[in-house]
């Protein structure tokens, strides 16, 4: 799911928190709310902003249209671009969310924006943190336990490669690191980090056991683990079970594949759906 459709689809469901209101300013600002949701759904975000913020001022108490501000800011942000407007979209959109997790702390949708947010912005453990948060808000959430095996990999995986390239080793050489001191001292950092992102992605697969994204960044997690192993038996293990995970998530993928054909075939079929 995209960006775009992601944030529609939040945003219908908040909009559903939008009703009743007393008052003039409070009928205006569901005006400016309305009129938001549609420059957004229409993909002009600048508009969306100053509806929001508008409807805010209106009536500052309305929490719906802060964290709807806030979305629309984010959907300004581009991954990794360093340019002074792009870092301010980025900028208000956490301000924004941080704002509306002060009075709901609790509030899933607000925690899995600033923590998508963070990401994108390679703030990776504070991504972590408020991925944690949300898991602990809503236990189900599949992204939420993905996300945090895509951390986990992201802060292992360059680590290794210059602690190989460190004592002369290639990437494709096979494993583990061979001197001790450095692969000792490079598990006691990434191995616990390691553990977490597999433990974080058997928990996502528990929740949808066809999730082949998290079959890939298993597999790439265990061979992290693989490197930092005492020994070439214990590293050609974890390969081998990394090497299982790329299986899996290609049958799954194929599987997949075929459903969605099957779901979009043309032609007479004699039955089935």
């Amino acid at each position: 799911m995209n960006r775009k459709t992601t944030s529609i689809v939040l945003l219908a469901a908040l909009v559903l928190l939008a009703i009743g209101g007393i008052g003039c300013e409070k009928l205006k600002a569901r005006d400016q709310l309305n009129k938001g949701v549609q420059a957004f759904r229409a993909g002009n975000y600048p508009a969306a902003v100053e509806n929001f913020k508008t409807a805010i001022s209106l009536d500052p108490t309305y929490p719906v249209a802060r964290q709807y501000l806030a979305v629309a800011y984010m959907m300004q942000y581009i991954p990794q671009a360093e340019s002074p407007e792009n870092l301010r979209m980025a900028k208000a959109a956490e301000d924004e969310f941080r704002t509306v997790l002060k009075d709901e702390p609790n509030n899933s949708g607000a925690l899995a924006y600033l923590a998508k947010l963070y990401f994108d912005q390679g703030r990776l453990d504070e991504s972590w943190t408020e991925y944690k948060k949300l898991i602990s808000v809503d236990p189900k959430d599949k992204t939420a336990y993905y996300t945090l095996g895509v951390i986990a990999w992201k802060k292992t995986y360059t680590p290794r490669i210059d602690a190989r390239a460190s004592v002369g080793m290639k990437p494709d050489d096979p494993g583990p690191i061979k001197d001790k001191k450095v692969r000792e001292a490079l598990a006691a950092k990434n191995l616990p980090i390691v553990l977490d992102g597999l433990a974080s992605l058997e928990k996502a697969m528990a929740i949808d056991p066809e999730y082949d994204d998290a079959m890939s960044y298993t597999n790439l997690l265990y061979r992290e683990k693989a490197d930092l192993e005492a020994t070439a038996e214990e590293c050609k293990k974890d390969l081998a079970t990394a090497d299982e995970w790329v299986a899996k998530s290609m049958a799954i993928k194929k599987v997949k594949t075929a459903r969605e054909s099957a779901k979009g075939g043309g032609g007479v079929t004699t039955g089935g759906n």
